[in-house]
C-alpha cells in the first residue's frame, strides 16, 4: 500500500493548488482526480466559459465597428471552430496544470475515491488500489443543481456543464432560468451572437447576491440588447411543443411563459459527495455541505475540506485561498491571506465587480456608510472603447473612515478590483490609496475620483 502525508481528492484549483502547497511544504502528496484535471472550473466552468464570452465579444465587436472607419463584411460564426478554441484554450491550461504536478513531485491518481477507515482511500479506475495518508484533504467541488420542476430532464433542456461540452448549432433561441451569474453570462454570450434570449429569475433582480444596484443596472444593458428579463418569475413546468421548449411561468402572480429552442437550466450547484466516503464512515453535514472548522477539519479526525464541498462561497479563488490556508496549518506554517475578503466578477458587458460590503449589509449591520460614486461617462478610456454605461462605487465606514466596500459595473472591472480588495483587506482609508497617482487615459483613473469624493470631508 502506497502511504502519503496528504491526499488530496479533487484536482481542481482548490486541490491542485492544495497538492503544490503540500509538496512545497515538504509533504509527501498525492492528488486524486476521476476526471480531468482542473476541475470543474477549468473544464466546465470559468475557463471554457470566458474563452466563449471572449470570442462572442470579438464577434459583437466586428459587427458595431463602422463607427471607428472599419468595415467588416460577411462576418460569420463558425461554432465548431469556437468550441474548438474553447477545447484548445482549456487543453493548454490542463497541461500546464499537469507540467505543475509533475514538477512538484506530486503523485496523480487516476479513479474515483472512497475514503475508509484509518484514512485508507480506495480508488476505482485506471490507478485501481489502496492508498494510506496521515491527512486527507477533500476538495471534490460541486455539480449543477436540477429542481425538481416537471419537465427539467426534457431533450434540448441542459445545465451550463452540459452546454460547455458541446453545441452543434447555433440555437435560434434559448430560455435560461436562473439570473445569477451563469446565467447571465450565458445570456450576455447568446445574446452576442444574435440569439433570441429570455431570462427567468425567481428573485426581484439579476445577480441577487450582489448590489442591488448591479443587477438592475444589468438588466438596463441586457434588455438594451434585446434580452427579455423576467425576474421576480417562478418556473413551474417545461414542455415540449411543435413551437420548442415551454416554459411556464408566474411573475408577480400572473401566469406567462417563454418559448426556446433550448433551456439552459442555471438555478445553482450542489456540493459533490457522491460515493466519497465507504459504508460505515459518516460526516458531520451543514445541508449538503461537509461542514468544518475554523482549520478546515471535518467531524473525522485528520480529514479536511475545502471549496465548494464545504463553503457557502463557491468561487474558484475561494477554494484556491482555502487550499492554501489549509495546507500551511496542516504543516504548521502561517498564512497571510485574509479569507473574509472576497472579490466576486461578473464578465458580463460592461464588467462587474465587488468585494466587500454592500450598504444593505453595512445597514443590516448597524454601521453607518459614507459613499462615492463615480459614472464612467466621462471617462476617456471608456469613451475611446465605446464603453457601456458604468459606474464605480466605493464604500467607507463613517466612524473610522475604513474602506469596507466596492462595486464597479464598468470595462476591465475584473482587473481593478484586486486593489480595492488589497485596500479592503488592510484596513486602508482613502487617503492610503491616493498616495499613488494613476496613469491616463485608463479606466481605472476613475478610482482617483471617487477616491477623493470619499476623503472629502461632508461629501455623501
Amino acid at each position: 500500500m502506497n502511504e502519503y502525508q496528504l491526499i488530496v481528492i479533487g484536482a481542481g484549483p482548490g486541490g491542485y493548488t492544495a497538492a503544490l502547497t503540500g509538496a512545497k511544504l515538504g509533504l509527501r502528496t498525492a492528488i486524486i482526480e476521476k476526471s480531468d484535471l482542473g476541475g470543474t472550473c477549468l473544464n466546465r466552468g470559468c475557463i471554457p466559459t470566458k474563452a466563449l464570452l471572449h470570442a462572442s465579444e470579438t464577434y459583437k465587436a466586428a459587427l458595431s465597428s463602422d463607427g471607428m472607419g472599419i468595415h467588416a463584411s460577411d462576418v460569420s460564426v463558425d461554432v465548431a471552430k469556437l468550441y474548438e478554441f474553447k477545447s484548445q484554450t482549456v487543453e493548454k491550461l490542463r497541461n500546464g496544470v499537469q507540467m505543475l504536478l509533475k514538477s512538484a513531485k506530486v503523485d496523480i491518481i487516476r479513479g474515483k475515491a472512497t475514503i475508509g477507515p484509518e484514512r485508507v482511500v480506495s480508488v476505482d479506475g485506471p490507478d485501481e488500489g489502496l492508498y494510506k495518508a496521515e491527512r486527507i484533504l477533500i476538495a471534490t467541488g460541486a455539480e449543477p443543481s436540477r429542481p425538481p420542476i416537471p419537465g427539467l430532464d426534457s431533450e434540448g433542456v441542459l445545465t451550463s456543464d452540459e452546454l460547455l461540452e458541446k453545441l452543434d448549432r447555433l440555437p435560434s433561441s434559448i430560455v435560461i432560468i436562473g439570473g445569477g451569474v451563469i446565467g447571465v453570462e450565458f445570456a450576455t454570450f447568446f445574446s452576442d451572437l444574435g440569439c433570441e434570449v429570455t431570462v427567468i429569475e425567481a428573485l426581484d433582480r439579476l445577480l441577487p447576491n450582489m448590489d442591488r444596484e448591479l443587477g438592475q443596472g444589468l438588466a438596463v444593458q441586457l434588455k438594451k440588447r434585446g434580452v427579455k428579463v423576467c425576474t421576480s418569475s417562478t418556473v413551474s413546468k417545461v414542455e415540449k411543443t411543435a413551437e420548442g421548449l415551454e416554459v411556464e411561468f408566474t411573475q408577480k402572480g400572473k401566469d406567462d411563459k417563454a418559448i426556446g429552442e433550448k433551456v439552459l437550466c442555471a438555478i445553482g450547484r450542489r456540493p459533490y459527495t457522491d460515493g466519497l466516503l465507504a459504508a460505515g464512515m459518516n460526516l458531520e453535514m451543514d445541508g449538503r455541505r461537509i461542514r468544518v472548522d475554523g482549520q478546515f477539519r471535518t467531524s473525522l479526525e485528520g480529514i479536511y475540506a475545502i471549496g465548494d464541498v464545504s463553503s457557502r462561497i463557491q468561487l474558484a479563488h475561494v477554494a484556491t485561498a482555502q487550499a492554501i490556508a489549509c495546507v500551511k496549518a496542516i504543516a504548521g506554517a502561517e498564512d497571510e491571506a485574509d479569507l473574509n475578503v472576497v472579490p466576486s466578477c461578473v464578465y458580463t458587458r460592461p464588467e462587474i465587480a465587488s468585494v466587500g460590503m454592500t450598504e444593505e449589509e453595512a445597514k443590516a449591520a448597524g454601521i453607518k456608510v459614507k459613499s462615492a460614486k463615480v459614472t464612467m461617462f466621462s471617462n476617456a478610456r471608456t469613451i475611446i472603447a465605446g464603453g457601456e454605461r458604468g459606474y464605480m462605487k466605493l464604500l467607507s465606514d463613517e466612524q473610522t473612515g475604513v474602506l469596507i466596500g466596492a462595486q464597479l459595473m464598468c470595462e476591465r472591472a475584473s482587473d481593478m478590483i484586486g486593489e480595492l480588495s488589497q485596500a479592503i483587506a488592510g484596513k486602508q482609508k482613502p487617503h492610503d490609496l491616493l498616495k499613488a497617482m494613476r496613469p491616463h487615459p485608463t479606466f481605472e483613473e476613475a478610482m482617483t475620483e471617487a477616491l477623493t469624493n470619499l476623503a472629502t470631508p461632508g461629501a455623501k
